[in-house]
């Protein structure tokens, strides 16, 4: 496949989400917020970030496990930290996003996998 042709079908899609998002594991909430973003990227389920100021950042720690996105940046990770111990690598975030994802920068989002519940009310 020509990687031209692939970066050029690819496309990120960022917008507001008013509604009230929240992230709950073992009955403590990770984050809450009126403020998130959902990010929709081809071939993957959208994705909510969750500004920095709105997410639990006592009940994280930094993970020295980092990834790369040709369409984001470059990844770094965060534990959950829990009464069970950790759940490794749980959070991620875009601290320095390339131009295209800008607007998540400060934000976090969260492996839907690794926590009990992510969702949206009014």
């Amino acid at each position: 496949m020509n990687t031209d042709t692939h970066h050029s079908a690819h496309r990120i899609e960022i917008t507001p989400n008013g509604r009230r998002c929240r992230v709950i594991h073992q009955g403590v909430t990770y984050a809450d917020t009126h403020a998130s973003l959902v990010l929709a990227e081809t071939g993957l389920a959208p994705v909510l970030y969750f500004p920095r100021a709105d997410v639990n950042m006592a009940r994280l720690e930094r993970s020295i496990h980092t990834s790369h996105c040709p369409f984001k940046g470059e990844a770094t990770y965060f534990h959950l930290l829990t009464e069970d111990g950790p759940v490794e690598n749980a959070v991620w975030s875009y601290e320095q996003p390339i131009e295209a994802a800008s607007q998540i920068r400060g934000y976090l989002a969260f492996y839907a996998s690794r926590v009990d519940r992510i969702f949206e009310t009014s």
